[in-house]
């Protein structure tokens, strides 16, 4: 199935979401109608350069293009400014010039690194997105946010930077390991929280099914999560409005997982962040009482944690918080439900909490 991703503000930069079982076996034709190039730098790291890279580069030479492998070791903790140069200084290298694209094969790491890459590479060159895992799939690789985290903080360099395409090939994640799969989860309950009361329900309904890697299921899954966040990002291109809704569960996720130095992958950190979000939404009394003990339920049905770990204290988070990109004039901002499947607005698409009653509820 094809689902487009229509941008408001820059029309041309408008691209198609490619899903389905085999996807990767097209990406040369892919290639030759979206992203025409005589040369591919393919980014991606030492774990999925093991199962997918050299696939990827045969099936791309085999056209007569130019397709050479770049790879970084994997981890969240690598998705920093070093890895960044390390790749640029790798391409000039390699000689590639103005006229190259990079293929971002991989994660939500990969694709932030391989984004953000393309996106500086000789002042910006085109992308496009293989993302192999859930939480890539139906998340990260859409919409264009690309960067690195610094000591301050996630993400904190950046730029948006959108795809030409992206090809999500539901029989990646057949060898996803199962908390990868829990992990991407995280993102899809979030999607029905913020969006679809009714897609929430299916993931409650059917949660058995999509842990066991039900085909229909998990095309479903990815289908429907693909179609909220296409919609959100094509409304509001650079996050100045609705697209905030996205950042639901991240305000305290990231900075569980800035404290734990990323131990904690970055989906779980959501589930974390999510019932804690949800509990400040209701304790401000904007959020329907209940919504956060439905949200529990379903993260732990999905085998997701649901309470900070012990290393990551109230204040220790706070100061992290300080520093995220959504501070508004000294205020910590959330994006919190109104119910499931509405978001709270007024003025605006967050809320701004004073720190003695986010110290409250994370305590």
């Amino acid at each position: 199935m094809t689902i487009r991703v229509p941008l408001r503000e820059q029309r041309d930069a408008s691209y198609d979401i490619q899903i389905g079982p085999g996807v990767i076996a097209e990406l040369p034709a892919l290639l030759g109608k979206y992203c025409p190039a005589p040369a591919y730098a393919v980014v991606t790291d030492s774990h999925v350069a093991k199962l997918y890279g050299d696939e990827v580069v045969t099936r791309v030479s085999r056209t007569g293009h130019r397709a050479e492998l770049l790879t970084f070791p994997a981890g969240e903790w690598n998705k920093t400014r070093e890895t960044w140069a390390s790749l640029s200084d790798r391409m000039l290298a390699a000689h590639f010039g103005r006229d190259c694209a990079v293929i971002a094969l991989g994660g939500g790491v990969v694709g932030d690194v391989a984004g953000f890459l393309a996106a500086t590479y000789l002042r910006g060159v085109p992308y496009v997105q293989v993302p192999t895992s859930l939480l890539a799939m139906i998340d990260s690789s859409i919409g264009g946010k690309t960067g690195v985290d610094v000591p301050a903080g996630k993400n904190l360099l950046g730029a948006f930077h959108q795809p030409r395409f992206v090809a999500a090939d539901l029989t990646l994640l057949t060898s996803l390991p199962p908390v990868q799969l829990s992990a991407g989860l995280a993102e899809a309950v979030k999607h029905g929280v913020i969006a679809d009361a009714e897609y929430l329900a299916f993931l409650e309904r059917d949660h058995a099914a999509i842990l066991g890697k039900d085909g229909a299921a998990l095309e479903r899954v990815v289908q429907r999560s693909v179609e909220i966040k296409a919609a959100v990002v094509a409304e509001d291109e650079r996050e100045a409005g609705r697209r905030a809704i996205l950042n639901f569960g991240h305000t305290i996720g990231h900075a569980i997982e800035a404290t734990s130095k990323f131990e904690v992958l970055h989906g779980e950190a959501v589930a974390i962040g999510m019932v804690y979000e949800a509990r400040l939404g209701e304790a401000l009394g904007v959020t329907a009482q209940g919504t956060t003990e439905r949200i529990v339920r379903l993260l732990e049905q999905f085998r997701l944690p649901v309470e900070r770990p012990e290393g990551a204290s109230a204040d220790r988070l706070i100061e992290v918080m300080r520093a995220d990109k959504k501070v508004r004039g000294g205020e910590i901002r959330f994006a919190v439900p109104k119910e499931i499947g509405v978001m709270y607005q007024k003025d605006g698409w967050t809320i701004p909490a004073e720190e003695p009653r986010v110290r409250e509820v994370l305590a």
